[in-house]
């Protein structure tokens, strides 16, 4: 973005505009401010001009991807996930982890599914069990990975007094009033990055 004004010479450096007639600049005289801040109209240069037909863009650099400002980092040494807005960590919440021979899986992934009051089917027997005070995901599910046959995420507990522990089949547990603020604050696509 580049600035101009309509009558005389201006300048601009280090954010500030400084104005004075075209005629000259003496430096043991100050510059005048621009006399009507009205004068100064937005003037927006393109740096990457259209190209002539045929000729190839490969001297451009590439665009860069935006950022996800939400994003998640789970500490498993930790047993601590930590929601962040852009740099600033806003959030972080005691978890359970998955135990030995059925460790959470590390890497970056993102957040493939939502669900609040999911049924859980067990892992060996198939069995489902339906949403309620029994149901071993709580009221919320946050899933972030998948094999196929297998899905692991974040979930509730009716078990809190394991948050800290290695104790889940892979999944990473949290209190249910923690995962209920979690559920609102992520989104299908959030990155995850699962640390060792």
């Amino acid at each position: 973005m580049g600035l101009a004004w309509g009558g005389g010479l201006a300048l601009w450096s280090t954010g500030m505009m400084i104005s004075g007639p075209s005629w000259g600049y003496s430096p043991n005289r100050p510059l005048p401010l621009a006399p009507d801040a009205q004068a100064v109209t937005a003037v927006d240069i393109d740096p990457w001009p259209l190209l002539p037909l045929g000729e190839a863009a490969d001297h451009l650099p590439p665009r860069i991807a935006p950022i996800q400002a939400t994003h998640v980092v789970l500490r498993i040494s930790e047993r601590r996930v930590y929601l962040y807005d852009g740099d600033w960590a806003w959030a972080s919440y005691p978890v359970a982890v998955g135990r030995q021979g059925w460790a959470t899986p590390t890497g970056q992934f993102v957040v493939q599914r939502k669900q609040a009051d999911p049924t859980w089917r067990h892992p060996f027997t198939g069995e489902l069990v339906p949403p309620g005070p029994e149901n071993p995901l709580g009221r919320h599910w946050v899933g972030f990975w998948s094999d196929g046959n297998n899905v692991i995420g974040f979930h509730g507990t009716p078990q809190e007094d394991l948050i800290g522990q290695a104790v889940s089949h892979g999944c990473v547990r949290m209190r249910n009033a923690d995962i209920a603020e979690f559920f609102d604050r992520v989104q299908v696509g959030t990155p995850v990055l699962v640390e060792p």
